[in-house]
């Protein structure tokens, strides 16, 4: 990472850090009050995160890389709408960002830009939320709280953050 790089780096990662951790936070929060606050939080760092990273892959040559941040925060920004309405008010919300989330992740993954495990698990996590938002538009209620999904997808989205962080770190992103 050249040093022009790192504070960007820097606060891509802290935003992706606050988001999965407050996102998973949210999920069993115990109030809807602090879910909408661990929420809250988590859809602002995945916002700064989508956009400090839309950047440094647009300037690296992977344009399509950083459309899937783009992506990712715009779809963020749709999802965090929601976040301070109750589960079922968000539900319209929560499926079209979950529906963003899908295309960024596989805009993020199919290019040879990340290693293939941290690629892996953005397409397994897109897999998993593309059912959650197919469920959501042909008219099922789909809570951001539902279980088997999207409950289960959310640990494989954040695994995908975690490798996102541990290669930005590493400096080992491949120029596509």
């Amino acid at each position: 990472m050249n040093r022009h790089d790192r504070p960007l780096i820097i606060l891509a990662c802290i935003g992706l850090a606050l988001g999965g951790i407050f996102g998973i936070a949210g999920t069993f929060a115990p109030t809807d009050a602090l879910r909408s606050l661990a929420w809250g939080i988590d859809g602002l760092g995945i916002v700064m995160a989508g956009a400090l990273l839309t950047l440094k892959f647009f300037r690296e040559g992977s344009e399509v890389v950083a459309a899937g941040f783009l992506v990712l925060a715009i779809g963020e920004s749709v999802i965090l709408l929601g976040a301070p309405m109750s589960l079922e008010a968000a539900v319209p919300s929560f499926g079209a960002g979950v529906s963003m989330w899908v295309l960024a992740l596989l805009l993020t993954s199919v290019p040879k830009v990340f290693p293939t495990a941290v690629r892996v698990l953005g397409l397994v996590s897109a897999v998993l939320f593309l059912v959650v938002a197919t469920h959501i538009y042909i008219g099922d209620q789909i809570l951001p709280t539902s279980s088997p999904l999207p409950f289960f997808a959310y640990p494989v989205f954040v695994a995908t953050f975690a490798g996102w962080i541990w290669t930005l770190v590493r400096g080992t992103a491949a120029k596509q």
